[in-house]
C-alpha cells in the first residue's frame, strides 16, 4: 500500500467516481442504483457533503481507484451520530487489499469525527465485502429479505454495524 495516497475527495474527482460506481451500477448487485450517475451528478453530490459526511478517495499514479464515504443513515435528528459507509474500487484493483484501507481510513474519519456508530448494508452474496467489513470490527446485526429488485431477481442485504465508542465513554450532550 505504499503506493497508494489516500486523501479527500475534490469536485475534481467526480468523473473517476462516477466511473468507478457506474461499473457496479451496470454489473452488479453492490448498489442498488440502477442507472447510472453522470458527471455532473457526482460533482453535485461533493459539492452538497457536509463536514460530517466526507468522501475519500484512494489514488495510485495520480490516478483515483477508488473512493468512500460516510453518509447520512436516516434524516431524522435523532440519527445524527450514526453514518452508512460506502466503499467502491475500480474494477482491475478490487482485491488487493484497497478497499479495506479505504474502510479503515473513514472508520478513523467517523471516530475523528465524533459519530457513535457506523452502518453498512452489503448485498447478500457479496462475501469480501462482509468479510472486509467483519476484520475491521463491524457486526452482523439483521439480514433484509428480499428488499432489493435488479436483474431480474430479490436481492437480500446484510446490515453489518460497528459501535465506534464503548457505552462507558460520554455520550453526546452528557456534559463529561
Amino acid at each position: 500500500m505504499d503506493d497508494i495516497t489516500i486523501r479527500r475527495a475534490t469536485v475534481a474527482d467526480a468523473a473517476a467516481i462516477a466511473e468507478i460506481y457506474n461499473h457496479y451500477v451496470l454489473n452488479s448487485t453492490a448498489t442498488f442504483d440502477t442507472q447510472p450517475k453522470s458527471n455532473e451528478d457526482r460533482e453535485w453530490w461533493l459539492s452538497d457533503r457536509d463536514a460530517r459526511h466526507p468522501v475519500i478517495v484512494a489514488e495510485r499514479d495520480a490516478k483515483v481507484i477508488g473512493w468512500a464515504a460516510l453518509g447520512p443513515y436516516r434524516e431524522r435528528p435523532a440519527w445524527s451520530h450514526t453514518s452508512e459507509v460506502a466503499v467502491y474500487v475500480s474494477a482491475s484493483d478490487r482485491g488487493s487489499g484497497i478497499g479495506t484501507h479505504l474502510l479503515r481510513t473513514l472508520v478513523d474519519e467517523a471516530r475523528g469525527l465524533g459519530l457513535h456508530v457506523l452502518m453498512s448494508q452489503v448485498v447478500a452474496g457479496n462475501d469480501a465485502s462482509v468479510r472486509m467489513a467483519e476484520r475491521l470490527g463491524f457486526e452482523r446485526v439483521g439480514l433484509l429479505r428480499e428488499v432489493g429488485w435488479k436483474f431480474d431477481g430479490w436481492l437480500d442485504v446484510v446490515i453489518l454495524q460497528l459501535i465506534l465508542f464503548q457505552p462507558e465513554e460520554s455520550a453526546p450532550g452528557s456534559g463529561e
